[in-house]
């Protein structure tokens, strides 16, 4: 159940304009009427302390009014349009880790980005001893990877095993450097859905074995960063540790976990992330993919599949998956997408 006077910010494609907007129930209210022409989720993120009493106070003014549009005639953007920074944990919840090595030894394939010679029953000792003693591996994707959570998947064309990878996000409203952990949730200003999918045959290469995983190939097709609908503010989140996370493909139940399964939490991955580099309005913490992913379940996705996934009170996803055309074929399957998600 939502907190009493809650509500969610997010960023639409209507009539051939994009628009910020205020999410009360069914009922989104346009922040530019009503604040300022040309806000954005993300001027508002720039300066969060006061963007977020100015819109709570709105709230309160509008609790009880006809929106300007119904939730459901508006096409989601990710909601935070530009994105700053994206940090992507990586192994973060520990039945994920072991699932994915089981998965690939049954198929004997190096799905789980070992690669020829990995010694996956030392990874299942380090897995425990790294949430012991150790420290979150965290990486860094692209932000144009990143489209609507109603927005068309493009599956490459060179790959096999594209798999997805549902995760809760944490969105960044303070610059923050070198953050302890019992400070660190104060710098959050809301979170999001991110599908974080993944070409499993891409992580690992032949001919660059010792260099380890391959994360650009891996992870960085476009579209493969399904975002939003909703920015639901921290305030209105009581415990990030306690949210459920379920994703089907085609009606199937893959993943259905809760966030409580994570080695390292949400407040010590933007701990960990501080004392390496700067966090600033704008940034995405993706904190990781539970159990279910299709390198454990042996299906990937194929054109056709329909992703739908939800987070305990952010929202829900709805995505279709499409081939890329190879090179000489035209356009490609991202024609597909509105080109909101191109901008």
């Amino acid at each position: 159940m939502s907190p009493p006077n809650s509500f969610a910010l997010g960023t639409f494609g209507h009539a051939d304009r994009e628009l910020a907007g205020l999410v009360i129930g069914d009922r989104v209210f346009d922040l530019g009427s009503r604040l300022q022409p040309g806000t954005t989720v993300r001027l508002l993120l720039e300066d969060w302390d006061a963007g977020f009493d100015a819109i709570r106070r709105l709230a309160e003014e509008l609790a009880d009014a006809a929106g300007d549009f119904e939730l459901s005639e508006l096409q989601p953007l990710p909601p935070v349009r530009p994105c700053g920074q994206v940090f992507q944990a990586a192994a973060n919840y520990r039945q994920h880790v072991l699932d994915l090595i089981a998965g690939a030894e049954r198929r004997g394939d190096d799905s789980d980005g070992m690669g020829e010679g990995g010694n996956r029953e030392d990874a299942r000792v380090v897995l425990d001893e790294r949430a012991a003693t150790g420290r979150p591996f965290v990486f860094m994707g692209s932000a144009h990877t990143m489209v609507g959570a109603e927005d068309t998947v493009v599956l490459p064309y060179d790959s096999e095993q594209s798999d997805w990878e549902l995760e809760l996000a944490a969105v960044i409203g303070r610059t923050a450097r070198r953050l302890p952990p019992e400070r660190a949730l104060e710098v959050v200003a809301g979170y999001t859905i991110c599908n974080d999918l993944t070409s499993r045959d891409a992580l690992s290469r032949w001919d660059a074995s010792s260099l380890g995983i391959d994360w650009l190939a891996g992870k960085n097709s476009p579209t493969f960063l399904p975002t939003g609908p909703l920015l639901v503010p921290a305030a209105f989140v009581s415990d990030p540790m306690d949210l459920r996370i379920e994703l089907s493909v085609n009606g199937r139940t893959m993943q259905d976990e809760t966030t409580a399964d994570m080695l390292f939490d949400v407040a010590s991955l933007i701990s960990h992330i501080s004392t390496v580099a700067e966090l600033r309005p704008g940034d995405f913490v993706l904190t990781g993919s539970p159990a279910g992913n299709g390198a454990s379940h042996g299906v990937f996705l194929r054109p056709g599949d329909v992703i739908e996934s939800s987070i305990t009170g952010l929202g829900a996803q709805l995505n279709r998956c499409v081939a890329e055309a190879p090179p000489g074929e035209g356009e490609g399957a991202l024609a597909s997408n509105a080109s909101w998600a191109k901008r």
